[in-house]
């Protein structure tokens, strides 16, 4: 069977292409050809398809979507506590998961999200391969072997930190922080025991014959992410870049879809330039990014400065943000994490789409503005992209102000009557009107 690339590129209008064109009232024919230019991935690996996929989209002319990180580690490897993380975040409104679990039995735990995950589901491959041997003993065979048991597994799509080269390593001299990539990290210091290559890179040519066979998506992985705004679009990052451009080109020739993961730590005034060269290196191949984060200095609000710059991203070039946590940089996320995450996400992608004119994006917004100024709670509510939290201050807040005068629906819990404006405008309309 033929990739969603290569059915795009014959032309052909396959039914995933059908459905993400209804879903996103959108034309299929242009979700086609923007496939078709390696501008637009449907992640949908065909064993996943047949069983609880539902398809989605990401590219530029659709609208921006949002990633949520999970995964165990070797101190919590409860698989339970993982599919209370991603139930959270699909109800929050997560549009992929990534299982990034390091601990317990991968296998398992890789399968029992699968079998609850109805979105695009992700891996990095190259934990597992670490699992249970030393960076030092890695070899060609067990990559391979653990990359194709993943994808019979039905993984939609897979970072792959085949853009780390060794000789971008003395380009990190300089750095603040260094390598943050878990990935990137392994790679270089299986490269400079061994003395060679990036595996990854070397058989970049299997891996696609792998992928295409089911149609994973590459998610080629920024292994030399900055992980501090000191060493936000340094050489080490753009030479790493540059290898993915050619990567990109590589593999949608094999027939396989491709994403390019971008960074990371970026202050506000670079993430325009970092957009626009990834577009211009990865042949407009959608551009996920962490984030990105644009200062240092918040530890326990990252998902705040992420969405700073993931609002900026979204506007100026990404079609896919990773979430971050308020756990970022302090601890594993609980389910509760999760969820704060997404919702900060979800906002940035909105606010990107709507300052962008995607089709339909601020028709939501004014909605809800309708219902506000009516003073209509129950829509105003069911609007909002966390109805959960809304309703709960909302009703908190209008206990409080029936404590005090009597309760009436014609003016908002923020002011009283005496001072709602909503009910003064109603009046004032009423004064033009007679």
């Amino acid at each position: 069977m033929a990739t969603q690339l290569q059915i795009a590129r014959s032309g052909t209008i396959s039914d995933e292409v059908k459905f993400v064109a209804r879903t996103e009232n959108a034309d299929a024919e242009l979700i086609r050809n923007e496939i078709a230019a390696g501008r637009l991935v449907i992640p949908a690996n065909k064993r996943h398809l047949k069983t609880n996929l539902v398809p989605a989209g990401i590219g530029r002319v659709l609208t921006t979507k949002v990633n949520a990180n999970i995964g165990t580690s070797s101190v919590r490897s409860s698989v339970e506590a993982e599919i209370d993380k991603m139930q959270a975040a699909l109800e929050a409104g997560a549009d992929a998961i990534m299982d990034l679990s390091t601990g317990g039995n991968l296998d398992e735990t890789r399968e029992k999200l699968l079998d609850q995950c109805p979105v695009p589901f992700g891996t990095v491959p190259i934990y597992q391969v670490i699992e249970d041997r030393s960076v030092e003993d890695i070899n060609n065979k067990i990559i391979l072997e653990i990359i194709k048991k993943q994808a019979h597994q039905g993984v939609d799509f897979f970072t792959i930190h085949a853009g780390v080269l060794r000789e971008h390593l003395p380009l990190l001299e300089k750095r603040v922080a260094g390598i943050v990539s878990r990935g990137g990290a392994l790679l270089a210091k299986w490269m400079l025991h061994h003395n060679k290559q990036n595996p990854l890179y070397d058989m970049f040519d299997d891996l696609c014959d792998i992928l295409a066979e089911y149609d994973v998506c590459f998610s080629l992985g920024d292994g030399l992410r900055p992980g501090a705004i000191a060493d936000a679009t340094d050489e080490a990052q753009i030479a790493e870049l540059r290898t993915l451009g050619e990567l990109t080109a590589r593999a949608q020739e094999k027939g396989c879809q491709v994403m390019v993961e971008g960074p990371g730590h970026v202050p506000f005034d670079q993430i325009q330039y970092n957009m626009q060269i990834q577009q211009e290196i990865c042949h407009g191949a959608p551009f996920y990014v962490l984030g990105p984060l644009v200062t240092d200095i918040a530890p326990g609000y990252d998902h705040i400065t992420s969405a700073i710059g993931g609002t900026a991203a979204a506007f100026y070039g990404a079609s896919f943000l990773c979430y971050v946590t308020p756990k970022e940089h302090l601890g594993l996320p609980d389910a509760e994490d999760v969820r704060a995450g997404v919702i900060a996400s979800k906002i940035a992608a909105h606010a990107g789409d709507v300052a962008r004119g995607i089709k339909g994006a601020a028709e939501r917004d004014r909605k809800l503005s309708t219902a506000r100024t009516n003073l209509d709670w129950k829509t105003h509510l069911a609007e909002s992209l966390d109805p959960q939290t809304a309703e709960r201050m909302h009703d908190q807040a209008s206990k409080e102000i029936a404590a005090k005068q009597p309760a009436t629906a014609d003016y908002c819990s923020m002011c009283g009557q005496a001072w709602c404006s909503l009910r003064i405008n109603r009046q004032i309309h009423k004064a033009f009107k007679s």
